[in-house]
């Protein structure tokens, strides 16, 4: 079995449970408890999960909303609460665990002081963020300093789905398609699109931006960006084509898209080396997930490549290929 990095699993910090009390009346009550039981474990049943499957580490991040879902006068000692909360936990398990911390973006400044804290004090390897902040979208200038704190640490930043600010009319009257279904893909994948096109690549060339669920269908509407954004520019104006982004500061995980048709598309646009591996545990099955990617008709060094090794150079990790070489 091919060993994996995960990166987008989830665990709750106490103080957010508020957040999850609305989604977890939604479905039923066996379901609702199962998940409680695991975003509050570990060591116990998230560890055999991942023994199971192959997956050597999984670097896990606050469910959402997160510190998105607090007001601003809470927000940055609720995330910085969690953060400490989750190293503390990872201290535990070293071996097996990472963190992505979660940030007070309602503030670019204060949101770039918890990152610098939390990655150089608490070792934590990243962000992870749940979208808007209260309508607030990231790509204007009043958010460079952040930009610019993430590219200085060399830490990817994720952006993962939460729901619209505003219903869009089109969706109105059918929550089946406001939440994961379709909603939460289209609000990310329009937000990762307004940092593209707001030049946030331009002005910062060496952030990396990782979207979940196969790039939240972004990729396979790679030509088509070039070919609009050619007729209908808008008074933006980009450095490169929008497509030439993606790959080298967007990159995607599987998680939550188990076929083989999108992933050897994702890789087709994509390329090889910006395509990971990961779960949505625990949302998603993992053993399925895992059944999905070493079943994938893919050449083993390519297998590697989004198993494992893509995550370990972007956190900065050693790689499989680096071990088999030396």
């Amino acid at each position: 079995m091919t060993p994996k990095i995960t990166f987008e699993e989830h665990f709750m910090a106490p103080g957010f449970e508020k957040h999850s009390e609305a989604f977890l009346k939604l479905i039923p009550r066996d379901q609702a408890e199962i998940l409680t039981r695991r975003l509050g474990d570990f060591d116990g049943e998230r560890i055999e999960t991942m023994d199971r499957g192959g997956i050597t580490r999984s670097i896990i991040s606050l469910t959402g909303p997160g510190t998105q879902g607090e007001a601003v006068e809470k927000a940055v000692s609720a995330a910085q609460g969690a953060n400490d909360f989750l190293a503390e936990k990872i201290s535990k398990k070293p071996d097996r665990l990472g963190g992505l911390a979660t940030l007070p973006m309602h503030d670019p400044d204060a949101a770039a002081r918890e990152l610098n804290r939390a990655v150089n004090d608490l070792g934590l390897q990243g962000c992870l963020v749940n979208t808007h902040t209260h309508g607030a979208y990231y790509e204007g200038t009043d958010y460079d300093p952040f930009w610019a704190e993430v590219e200085k640490l060399g830490v990817p930043f994720y952006l993962h789905p939460s729901n619209a600010y505003v219903t869009p009319h089109v969706l109105g009257g059918m929550p089946v398609l406001q939440g994961a279904t379709w909603g939460w893909g289209v609000e990310t994948g329009s937000h990762a699109l307004r940092i593209l096109f707001g030049g946030v690549f331009d002005r910062f060339p060496d952030v990396k931006l990782v979207l979940g669920h196969m790039g939240e269908a972004l990729p396979f509407l790679r030509w088509r960006y070039d070919s609009r954004f050619g007729a209908y520019p808008m008074g933006v104006s980009l450095d490169r084509a929008p497509s030439a982004y993606f790959g080298s500061n967007i990159l995607i995980t599987t998680s939550g898209v188990c076929s083989h048709p999108s992933l050897i598309g994702a890789i087709g646009e994509m390329g090889a080396d910006a395509v990971m591996f990961s779960v949505d545990y625990p949302y998603e099955d993992t053993d399925l997930a895992v059944e999905f990617i070493e079943t994938a008709p893919l050449e083993d060094a390519t297998r590697v490549k989004i198993c494992h090794d893509n995550a370990a150079r972007l956190f900065g990790m050693p790689t499989l290929a680096a071990k088999e070489g030396a």
